[in-house]
């Protein structure tokens, strides 16, 4: 597999990647396999009883990151020096995309084992649920991997996992769609699949809305505080006020605009590759220096996309979807879910994988006829 690497650049210089490193050869016959959802609801008691027990134990879960955190309530977290060797990659928005997930930690182990050095590490970028996938079967996935080695997992708030509520009778969601809350309540029989909901509530109650690498990298699922904040921002240093974390989780990247107004009516306020040049500006004041931003939230087409607008302060947005969502009018039912590869100084590295349209449309049977993705209609741009 071909690999594409761009050296460090000062933080006033950050490159951008030229293209996407397109991969097609995974297996995707043990990919299939891994897909079926019965052996991991096979194993669902088994995993929530452990991952309870986990977020129960008095030291905490220790996951990815957690060793930084200024405070147990931190959720902002200024990451520390790491080491660069250990592969950090992040994974942007699933929901209940299996198929994305299994062929994303099919890429990164085969990628571990050809470059034969230390095991990777995760990030999330949030959004397990909702959009008629496999969210109980995602969450039970990423569940696992967090016991399989905490300190390798990271989990980032999305809106819809914040939006998920219990009232100790049933479950809601403040965001539609929000068919995995109603699943949850359809289930409400059931002794285990209740418990994962509440387990996802429980990791996103305390999971990091945003983390800033000490090369400039700001990784979040939506934005940033907007323009409004920034008096506030810097004359109290508060990350975690609850307005700053609002704008982390719901802000939406407008592709083209300079400057957009912020929406206190809503929560989905757009910033424009100005308003995110000013916030680089604030963080500086603030002693976090950030110079470009990986995010999810924007479920773009090509499943990423990287701002010619932002050119000062490059953004990438990434999202883990293979399929069309029910909610997206326009586009092949088949798509090519991407990741990203940390790289320091740089703007993450782009994976783009193509899973064979027929296991798109075996784990996702469309409700209408799909066109099938041709072999390089989505290729790197």
């Amino acid at each position: 597999m071909a690999e594409e690497t761009a050296a460090p650049a000062p933080a006033d210089e950050v490159a951008t990647s030229s293209a996407a490193t397109q991969v097609r050869d995974l297996n995707w016959q043990a990919i299939r396999a891994a897909v079926d959802p019965n052996p991991v609801r096979a194993r669902m008691r088994s995993t929530v009883e452990r991952l309870e027990a986990l977020l129960d134990s008095p030291e905490g879960p220790k996951l990815l990151f957690d060793a930084n955190r200024a405070s147990a309530e931190d959720r902002v977290i200024q990451v520390g020096a790491r080491d660069e060797t250990q592969p950090l990659w992040i994974i942007g928005d699933l929901h209940g995309d299996l198929l994305a997930l299994e062929a994303s930690l099919a890429l990164i182990r085969r990628h571990a084992e050809e470059n034969g050095g230390a095991p990777p590490q995760l990030i999330f970028l949030g959004d397990f649920i909702d959009d008629e996938g496999h969210a109980l079967e995602v969450l039970l996935r990423v569940f696992e991997l967090i016991l399989e080695s905490p300190d390798r997992v990271c989990v980032i708030v999305g809106n819809h996992d914040e939006a998920l509520s219990f009232d100790g009778a049933r479950f809601a969601s403040t965001v539609s769609p929000s068919d995995f809350s109603e699943f949850l309540n359809e289930n409400s029989g059931d002794e285990w699949i209740p418990r994962v909901g509440k387990l996802a509530m429980r990791l996103t109650a305390r999971a990091p809305c945003a983390l800033f690498f000490p090369d400039g990298l700001l990784v979040a699922h939506g934005g940033f505080p907007l323009a409004d904040l920034h008096p506030q921002l810097l004359e109290t240093g508060d990350w975690n006020d609850p307005q700053c974390l609002v704008d982390f989780v719901w802000a939406r990247a407008h592709p083209k605009a300079r400057k957009k107004l912020p929406n206190r009516f809503s929560r989905g306020s757009q910033f424009g590759y100005e308003d995110f040049a000013n916030f680089c500006a604030v963080s500086a004041q603030l002693g976090r220096t950030v110079t470009h931003f990986v995010r999810g939230h924007d479920h773009v087409e090509e499943r990423y996309a990287i701002y010619p607008a932002y050119r000062e302060h490059p953004v990438l947005t990434t999202v883990a979807l293979s399929r069309r969502l029910p909610r997206e009018s326009f586009g092949p039912y088949e798509r090519a879910p991407t990741l990203a590869r940390v790289l320091p100084g740089v703007l993450p590295q782009v994976y783009q994988l193509f899973p064979p349209p027929e296991l798109v449309r075996e784990a996702f049977p469309p409700a209408e006829p799909s066109t099938p993705l041709e072999p390089d209609a989505e290729g790197a741009s």
